[in-house]
């Protein structure tokens, strides 16, 4: 069903886009004046701040994918489900203490050209061309679809237009500015997710404790959350047994296991 948005929705979808769309236009313009060439591009000028890499960093990995996906299956399966997020950032302590001072040393940016250097140009061709069709078919689909999915609930529109629309925006956002626009607009595109996801969960909480009348406060919520679902709050999904539920047998099958990230979840992050 969709939902009646107020004016001050309105408001702040169009002052957070023109405050991106100056900033973003504002590193384009200085981008123009200085060096202009493929490394530039993709690159950022090899000279951005650590605060900017690291917001970067974290603005890349998050999406509709966590916001949309991950809460829906946080509402089914519980806390569990960051497990994902938890090895990834083991993948990337791994990729600071032991890949990047070997990229770093023989000039390498990406994970394809590293593997050309140890190996072979037959097995980078495989693991770029191979990666490239799982964020085409898999990555971008789903978060295409699932912002579409967030849009239509609040302002209604068909899926494809609203997809549509949001490629274009895309295209024309990192086709202009590179990866040094992409990563400076990235600085506001973090505090944006940690405030609104914060503010949303004070929200959500806060309605859970007025619905059960214990409170109108997060953290009356939050304990009728831990007293009404404490299978929810549990990191390791214990093994079914024959006289488990199928609601449980379906919760611990949902989970791919260790062979997912042996398999290639860990490579995404070194990649």
């Amino acid at each position: 069903m969709n939902q009646n948005l107020a004016f001050a929705d309105y408001a702040v979808f169009i002052i957070y886009f023109i405050v991106v769309s100056v900033y973003g236009y504002t590193v384009y313009r200085k981008r123009k004046q200085d060096e202009q060439d493929a490394k530039a591009y993709f690159l950022a000028e090899g000279n951005l701040t650590w605060w900017a890499i690291g917001a970067s960093l974290i603005a890349s990995n998050i999406s509709a994918e966590q916001f949309i996906g991950m809460s829906g299956e946080g509402f089914f399966l519980g806390i569990a489900v960051a497990a994902y997020e938890w090895l990834a950032a083991v993948a990337l302590i791994i990729v600071a203490v032991w890949f990047i001072p070997v990229y770093l040393k023989n000039k390498i940016y990406t994970m394809p050209q590293f593997l050309k250097t140890r190996y072979n140009e037959s097995t980078a061709l495989i693991m770029a061309v191979f990666w490239l069709f799982l964020y085409v078919f898999v990555n971008l689909t789903s978060i295409l679809y699932l912002g579409a999915v967030a849009i239509n609930g609040l302002a209604g529109g068909e899926y494809l237009h609203v997809i549509m629309v949001g490629l274009a925006v895309f295209a024309l956002f990192i086709s202009l500015g590179g990866m040094k626009v992409v990563a400076y607009t990235d600085v506001i595109q973090v505090a944006v997710l940690i405030i609104g996801g914060l503010v949303t969960s004070y929200i959500a909480l806060t309605t859970v404790g007025q619905y059960f009348g214990v409170g109108e406060n997060a953290i009356a919520g939050f304990k009728v959350l831990m007293r009404e679902a404490p299978e929810h709050f549990k990191m390791i999904i214990p093994k079914p047994t024959a006289t488990s539920s199928q609601l449980d047998i379906d919760k611990y099958l949902t989970f791919p296991g260790l062979m997912s990230y042996l398999a290639g979840i860990w490579i995404i992050n070194l990649n």
